[in-house]
């Protein structure tokens, strides 16, 4: 079951950012440091070293591709760093495009591109998966999870009902409660979660770290403050935090302007672009000095990712030229191109915000018939629809 967990927590949608059209950061003086790299004492990166040695005594042992590339995922979903989801297609790299990989390829394959948020050829990879071996529960969950991101709620409902005898009870009623509280169900997707999880205290650590914050959102949304943030300290005392869970948890703090809070929670893990953004929203709204350091840097990280190509995880750049650039017409381009790859909750937020930032009255609609369809209740958007329904 190890394996399972790992691949569920890999399958969570990534949080990285990227922005075009930002010009690099020259830094005043050459003491300024930019980035630290980990140190080749780290015990991970001795571990990729001594995985990676190995392999290359032996290229051609899958098994051993598989496991390297199942760590450099991980990390990836630890540290937020993308440059790991390319160590792990590399790899894979002599089975990566050949005709029929083997399955654990195939699957770990698809977890790299619904990471980069290539969700159709990653659907495509797992369908062969689960063609192959229709019981592969960690296909089902992943392609559960990439339904649930794009926002085909029925078909990620179907893939969660067929984790039936082939996951823990507790993994099953998550994936299934997750879909519900996206489409007029969170209450009862909140209260038979949080049941689920008080009957299952020794659960995986990272199933029980996915499922109370899968809680801390649900309750936010609904507007339960005190339980949400029971549920994110619960997380975060399970195990080392991801940047998913502290994401999730510098968010709530900010929306309850708790500044000082959400920038001390991010502070030691500001490599990661997105928790960086947090840290820039905190120290912004705080008139803080240390927020135009923070907006240069997340330019210069922004340029880089321009550079390379990487145009995905667009969320994470419209709130930037939102919130701290005060770009509403780009930041709502960035987030209209978002929401046509990927539907989840902070999708939908950051398209009504700079929806109504813009004045832009399509936008409003698009976002307000979302939620008319899918019934979407969050507690949160409420005062933002009354506006945008005043004007869409």
């Amino acid at each position: 079951m190890q394996g399972f967990a790992l691949a569920l927590i890999a399958a969570i949608a990534a949080i990285t950012s990227s922005v075009a059209c930002a010009a690099p950061y020259v830094p005043e003086n050459g003491s300024k440091v930019l980035e630290v790299l980990p140190s080749r004492n780290d015990p991970l990166q001795q571990a990729f070293a001594r995985m990676r040695a190995r392999l290359k005594q032996d290229p051609e042992n899958v098994d051993l591709a598989s496991r390297l590339a199942q760590m450099y995922i991980s990390a990836s979903r630890t540290d937020g760093d993308p440059r790991y989801l390319g160590y792990a297609q590399a790899a894979l790299k002599p089975w990566w495009d050949a005709p029929r990989p083997p399955n654990a390829v195939l699957l770990e394959k698809a977890i790299i591109l619904q990471s980069v948020h290539r969700f159709d050829e990653s659907l495509a990879a797992l369908e062969s998966v689960l063609a192959a071996d229709p019981h592969n529960g960690q296909a089902w969950l992943t392609r559960a999870t990439v339904l649930a991101v794009v926002g085909r709620h029925d078909e990620a409902r179907n893939a969660c009902s067929r984790l039936h005898g082939l996951a823990y009870d507790i993994v099953l009623r998550a994936c299934t409660a997750n879909v519900g509280a996206l489409d007029g169900h969170a209450q009862a997707s909140y209260d038979d979660l949080s049941a689920t999880l008080a009957q299952y205290p020794n659960a995986d650590p990272g199933v029980r770290i996915w499922v109370a914050t899968l809680l801390g959102e649900m309750a936010a949304r609904l507007d339960r403050p005190a339980q949400a943030e029971a549920h994110f300290r619960e997380a975060m005392a399970i195990d080392k935090p991801d940047g998913y869970l502290l994401g999730a948890y510098a968010d709530f703090l900010l929306d309850r302007k708790r500044y000082a809070d959400a920038a001390a929670l991010v502070k030691a893990r500001t490599r990661n672009d997105a928790l960086l953004l947090r840290h820039a929203l905190a120290m912004n709204m705080q008139q803080a000095p240390q927020a135009r350091d923070d907006i240069e840097a997340l330019r210069q990280r922004f340029a880089a990712a321009a550079m390379r190509g990487d145009v995905v995880h667009r969320r994470e750049q419209a709130r930037f030229e939102l919130h701290l650039l005060g770009q509403p017409r780009q930041a709502l381009r960035t987030a209209l191109l978002n929401w046509d790859v990927q539907k989840e909750p902070a999708d939908l937020r950051i398209l009504l915000e700079a929806a109504i930032a813009a004045g832009d009255s399509h936008a409003m609609a698009l976002a307000v018939d979302w939620i008319d369809r899918t019934h979407f209740e969050d507690q949160t958007l409420v005062a933002m629809v009354h506006v945008a329904r005043g004007k869409a």
